[in-house]
């Protein structure tokens, strides 16, 4: 990470000091795999001792300095008397868009880095002072504590820069595996976990299946079911207390998963694990997991801050199981088996009972009434082809969830009970008021969709389909696959408004063609035009129709031309890489217009030399347009995009 970032964020930052310990280790003693509540420092006084964090070792003596970011792993082993401080802290950023990607890029709350201090005593009595004050108490004195840290932290700076220090990025992705694999038990999502690590969802998931090949959710439902397949192997526990000790409220939908990723019930599986050990003539123990014991709970950072007054490192915490009723487990594996008959083939004359005898021919009548229900059923539904197979929908549902694609359905009339997240300045963000916000929607939860109780969802890809398919009937609707014109019509087969669907897509192609002529007969389709996302230093730029920031109404449908530099990329004889630029060579890359994607607290540039000297904007044919705006590509959306561009083309060339 550049010093300046790291500076910018440290200006920004809301920091609130958590915890000072000071404390004195004797010769050879040790303290193992210690999980750190939250960011912190560490900072020697004296003595000397082999330092690991986070699997890096350190050899620490008088004023070393360690920093660590939240959830990373502590060892310390003393050589001698070995004297230090520990200073906990919490910083959060505003949500403006610059300092999201600045955090992208590189967290410095997260940042681990180790030096010697050449300069400590500034440093030493910061920390000396801040214990004294923080061993009041009082709220007054913290107050005191919380500007010394800003001193501590300014010194840091000064050292940082006059010395050089190297920043080692943490590994991010090996301490979310961690969290998800310590915190399983608890109602995880990928918004809570971005929100432990000071990343953006989005960020955090992309990062993740980078990495480990799957999505973050679908890792952790692995780790949580492979973790209920050993309860269940080696315990006599209710399905409902195995459900809760991995982290699912509902034991209905628990077994549902269970069945999807295992090809079986859960009480089929462990009624076979138990013939099997019997067969095999082992004893059925329970000597790797014991949920009627106390289960080992490491450090929970939901609960960090009464842990920094708990002497103890690590400990237990006892796990509290609620009996269950036969009655209730007998109408449970009832209502499961109930649901597997439902699942097998249609019962004919054919069809035998489970004691293998003939099951009783159906008469003729039973047949007219069964032909009867299955027209009426018929009526009730429709089947979708898609690229996952035929799916049936409900005729007319009612309580519909959709994913990113809000505005597809706000344009046929739709109004959909929950939904992904919505920026605010997004085209249809008034039509989404009051319903339910269901999270991002490249990673949905599936325990919030289950909750608003959906009888379709409409998922924006074929990963998200995979996901939610089995709480409801779900249709993939690819958006990166698909044509504006084929997603359109797709939903609108769904929901039976195939000819409101066809009136819409010709109203915004009709809509093109005037737009088209009224920028032609101004000679601005013989223009180029740029799309550029960025600040002081650097801007990304568009070089694909497919990146939002208005780039398929401007270069798909009124076919207007970049710069040749970025126009081979949109044509597809280069690579697409939607690149970042320096600030020095962004004017070859700058059309005869330019559009650039903004937020709240986007960099002020009226001042930058460099930035003035673009002709383009020079000359009035800058235009500013909404990063959450123009983010989308639906049909609602790119109706509201396409107004914009042509509007304000014509306003730009008129200033001429």
């Amino acid at each position: 990470m550049k010093l300046e970032d790291h500076i910018v964020a440290w200006n920004h930052a809301a920091v609130k000091v958590l915890d000072i310990r000071h404390t004195v280790m004797e010769p050879g003693d040790k303290l193992q795999s210690y999980i750190l509540p939250a960011c912190g420092f560490i900072y020697t006084v004296r003595g000397t001792a082999s330092l690991n964090l986070n699997g890096i070792e350190y050899d620490a003596d008088r004023h070393f300095i360690v920093h660590g970011g939240k959830g990373m792993r502590l060892s310390i082993e003393a050589g001698e008397m070995f004297e230090y401080y520990l200073l906990f802290y919490r910083a959060s950023l505003p949500g403006r868009k610059d300092l999201v990607r600045l955090l992208e890029r590189s967290n410095p709350f997260r940042m681990q880095y180790g030096f010697e201090s050449i300069e400590p005593l500034p440093l030493h009595y910061q920390l000396m002072a801040m214990e004294q004050i923080w061993a009041q108490g009082s709220l007054i004195d913290r107050i005191q504590v919380k500007g010394l840290f800003y001193q501590f932290v300014h010194e840091l700076m000064k050292q940082f820069a006059k010395d050089g220090i190297n920043l080692r990025q943490p590994d991010v992705i090996g301490q979310v595996v961690r969290y998800i694999e310590e915190h399983h038990r608890h109602n995880l999502s990928l918004e809570s976990i971005a929100e432990q690590f000071n990343y953006s969802p989005r960020h955090l998931s992309s990062r993740f299946k980078g990495e480990k090949g799957v999505s973050l959710i679908e890792y952790m439902i692995r780790f949580r079911l492979q973790h209920a397949k050993e309860l269940l192997r080696c315990t006599e526990a209710p399905l409902r207390d195995i459900a809760e000790e991995v982290g699912y409220s509902d034991v209905y939908y628990f077994s549902r998963l269970f069945r999807k990723y295992n090809g079986q019930s859960p009480i089929r599986f462990r009624k076979e694990s138990k013939q099997m050990s019997s067969s095999d003539n082992r004893p059925f123990t329970a000597a790797t997991f014991s949920i009627g014991e106390n289960i080992s709970s490491r450090y929970n950072v939901f609960e960090y801050d009464n842990h920094y007054h708990n002497k103890t490192i690590g400990g237990s915490s006892p796990m509290r199981i609620t009996k269950t009723s036969s009655f209730f487990v007998a109408m449970l594996l009832s209502f499961t088996l109930l649901l597997s008959a439902c699942g097998t083939a249609n019962v004919g004359s054919n069809a035998t009972n489970a004691n293998g005898s003939k099951a009783p021919e159906v008469t003729s009548s039973t047949n007219n009434s069964t032909a009867t229900d299955n027209a009426a059923k018929e009526a009730e539904t429709r089947t979708i082809s898609t690229t996952k197979g035929d799916i049936v929908v409900p005729a007319h549902p009612e309580r519909v969830v959709v994913l990113y694609l809000q505005g597809d359905l706000v344009a046929l009339g739709i109004k959909p009970v929950g939904t992904s997240s919505v920026f605010e300045g997004a085209a249809f963000a008034k039509e989404m008021a009051g319903v339910e916000n269901l999270g991002s929607w490249y990673e949905p939860n599936p325990e919030a969709i289950m909750a608003v109780k959906p009888d379709l969802i409409i998922a924006a890809s074929d990963e998200t389909y995979e996901i939610l398919k089995d709480i409801a009937p779900t249709v993939p609707i690819p958006y990166e696959k698909m044509s504006t014109d084929e997603r359109i019509m797709k939903i609108g087969e769904v929901f039976g408004k195939e000819q409101e669907a066809k009136a819409l897509l010709d109203n915004f192609h009709a809509k093109v063609e005037t737009s088209k002529q009224k920028l032609a007969e101004l000679g601005i389709l013989d223009k180029t035009v740029t799309i550029i996302e960025g600040g002081k230093k650097e801007m990304a730029v568009i070089d694909s129709k497919l990146y939002g920031r208005g780039s398929q109404i401007i270069y798909e449908y009124l076919g207007l031309k970049a710069p040749e530099i970025i126009q081979k990329k949109i044509d597809g004889r280069e690579k697409a890489t939607g690149g970042f630029v320096s600030l020095e060579v962004l004017p070859e890359y700058i059309g005869d217009f330019v559009f650039r994607s903004v937020w709240d607290g986007a960099d002020d540039l009226t001042e930058n030399a460099i930035w003035n000297s673009i002709p383009a904007v020079k000359e009035g044919r800058l235009i500013e347009i909404g990063f959450d705006f123009s983010y989308y590509s639906d049909i609602y959306s790119l109706d509201k995009q396409l107004d914009f561009v042509v509007e304000k083309l014509v306003s730009a060339y008129e200033k001429k």
